[in-house]
């Protein structure tokens, strides 16, 4: 792909997203509901195409594909799991939407610790979610410096890449906070379904239409096409990868935290229906990209350099590639600016606002901002080690995060929980987790989600039992959603 071409489509996009953030600016974002939910009012499309374009990031064509070129159709039915998965947001959006607005909640730890009447575990469960997605952040940097030093053939570096991700993600949080996030992430989005599966389609065609492409693999590479194929896929691996992926949607904040921002349940509802049909779509998509590499290349040591390398081939015309490259890029952006703008928050409201004697929501709202081009700095760091496969390592943020799940469950549905459960259940899950992923190991064969989700789970309730819980407020708490959940619903 010609160096020129891709710069000036780089150029082009940007320009585009930086007039559609000033677009997107209405009024002063001059507290924490504005700068970082939107003062709740996101209608149902862009939040559709805003939730779909965090959701799905340079892990997908990047990372799936590559996955997909390691393992074969394995990956498939591991994002499918995923996509399952997103439908606790149909059960669990409508309880964070509506104590959301009743409480003012602006992070998922701020709605934990006031529920568990504990700012001990609004400070913990912000640490631990930062901790665990600045490694993420920094796979959605790696993605993109993966990708244009691919399509460029070295003539872009990986290091250029990902400070171009890096000053542009910091750029759109700035401009108007999560209003031009959002608007940003919805270009982002079409830009990402719309060329991906162009080429996708361009790809299949030349390669023999579907029945031809198939031939292919069944013909040449036939593990391909079963499951575990050619043993990446285990069972056990499988399950490791795909229950931190299940609860996703609940356990990863910057997720969670846009169920706060829909301007009503219908809102909701459109973004739920909106995003399953975007994500089944993508996931063919990506898929498929994976196959392809794996037919146009099948010996490649690097899998993450499977997109790359059918955009850069000769396959699909430049164009088009160059297109789908922005795509891409802005797929992994969208990510980022998200996370940056959640964890800031969540270290402005969850962590400073509870140890600050004299916080305020202003006071607050400054040191989020003062945090962004932090937490950015040190995704970068990360994403200049260049670590092994982005789907893996994305998954193994993921392990970090499902520890909360159990807190998160029984906030909604279990009066008995108490803080002491919550603290004990993050803190040991979460250590046990950074344990097994920083040496690597698999205890009785089982990934670190896994244990991190079971110890969790055995913690929380245990401890729970043993302790104290805050009946006033868990009364109040599910009792209120109880009946509202009845009169939405009637």
């Amino acid at each position: 792909m010609n160096t020129t071409m891709i710069w000036w489509g780089i150029v082009i996009y940007i320009i585009i997203a930086i007039v559609i953030a000033f677009l997107s600016r209405q009024g002063k974002q001059s507290n924490m509901t504005s700068y970082f939910l939107g003062d709740r009012k996101l209608g149902g499309f862009v939040s559709a195409l805003s939730y779909s374009a965090t959701t799905y990031s340079a892990f997908m064509l990047v990372g799936l594909a590559g996955l997909t070129y390691s393992g074969g159709v394995g990956a498939l039915g591991f994002e499918l799991i995923y996509l399952m998965g997103v439908s606790l947001v149909a059960f669990f959006g409508p309880r964070y939407w509506l104590v959301g607005k009743k409480y003012g909640y602006v992070t998922p730890s701020q709605m934990l610790g006031d529920r568990y009447q504990h700012r001990g575990v609004a400070i913990t469960v912000a640490i631990f979610n930062g901790l665990f997605l600045i490694p993420y952040s920094a796979v959605q940097l790696a993605g993109i410096g993966y990708l244009l030093q691919g399509v460029s053939n070295q003539a872009i570096t990986f290091s250029t890449g990902v400070i171009i991700a890096t000053l542009l993600a910091i750029i759109f949080s700035y401009i108007a906070g999560i209003r031009s996030v959002a608007w940003t992430d919805s270009l982002q989005s079409l830009f990402m379904i719309i060329g991906s599966t162009l080429v996708v389609m361009f790809l299949v065609n030349k390669l023999g239409g579907i029945t031809g492409f198939f031939n292919q693999l069944e013909t040449h590479s036939p593990e391909m096409l079963t499951v575990p194929g050619n043993g990446y896929f285990n069972f056990w691996t499988f399950l490791g990868l795909t229950i931190p992926w299940f609860f996703f949607s609940i356990s990863n904040p910057q997720v969670s935290q846009r169920l706060f921002m829909p301007s009503s349940l219908k809102s909701m509802r459109q973004m739920l229906i909106g995003f399953m049909l975007f994500g089944f779509i993508y996931t063919l998509v990506a898929t498929m990209w994976g196959f392809t590499a794996f037919i146009l290349n099948p010996g490649m040591e690097n899998a993450d350099l499977a997109t790359p390398f059918v955009l850069s081939s000769d396959a699909i015309p430049s164009v088009l590639a160059v297109i789908v490259m922005i795509g891409i890029m802005a797929a992994a952006i969208s990510t980022i600016d998200s996370i940056l703008l959640t964890v800031s928050s969540l270290f402005a409201k969850d962590v400073y606002g509870n140890i600050s004697k004299n916080s305020n929501d202003q006071a607050q709202l400054k040191v989020g901002k003062i945090i962004i081009p932090i937490i950015a700095l040190l995704a970068f760091l990360f994403a200049e080690l260049q670590l092994d496969l982005i789907a893996v390592l994305s998954v193994a943020s993921s392990a970090g995060l499902i520890v909360v799940v159990p807190a998160i469950i029984g906030c909604f549905f279990w009066k008995r929980g108490t803080a002491a459960g919550v603290l004990s259940s993050v803190i040991i899950a979460g250590l046990l987790v950074c344990i097994l992923e920083i040496f690597q190991l698999k205890p009785l064969g089982l990934a670190s989600g896994l244990w991190g989700l079971l110890v969790s789970t055995v913690l929380f309730i245990i401890v729970s039992i043993l302790t104290k819980a805050p009946k006033q407020k868990a009364d109040e708490f599910i009792d209120y959603i109880k009946n509202e959940m009845k009169s939405v619903n009637s």
